[in-house]
């Protein structure tokens, strides 16, 4: 498949996307994570496309998993309402910050900065630190 973004071409296996973007629906669902650490480098390294579109573009698919991940969780009874009303401003003011520090940085420290992120993420859900 081909999508055109801003006057530029790009080529996308979509086949390759959805059943990726599938099974990081289901893990993120079962652990109960947005599943940004598993699509930004499904959508850069996978499907090869530019970083300053990764970003919006895992969002809106962050979105539906979060959604639905949260509304089974709260149906289950998983949810702590003090921890989210401490967590949703400094989520809000995170997502209003953080595109306009990536606007001035290039494109590759933000790759090594989300490369770093990933790294200490599987450390300590592995439990090392």
């Amino acid at each position: 498949m081909t999508i055109e973004f801003w006057g530029q071409t790009f080529k996308v296996n979509i086949v390759f996307g959805c059943i990726g973007a599938f099974l990081i629906a289901i893990v993120a669902s079962m652990f109960g994570f947005g599943g940004g650490p598993f699509m930004v480098p499904l959508l850069t390294v996978g499907l090869g496309l530019p970083m300053y579109l990764v970003v919006g573009s895992s969002l809106l698919a962050i979105f539906f998993n979060t959604v639905m991940g949260s509304s089974r969780h709260i149906l289950f009874g998983n949810f702590d309402l003090i921890l989210f009303l401490i967590m949703f401003p400094a989520a809000i003011l995170g997502g209003m910050v953080a595109p306009q520090i990536a606007k001035r940085v290039s494109p590759l420290w933000v790759k090594r900065i989300a490369a770093g992120g990933l790294v200490l993420l599987s450390l300590n859900l592995l439990g090392v630190y």
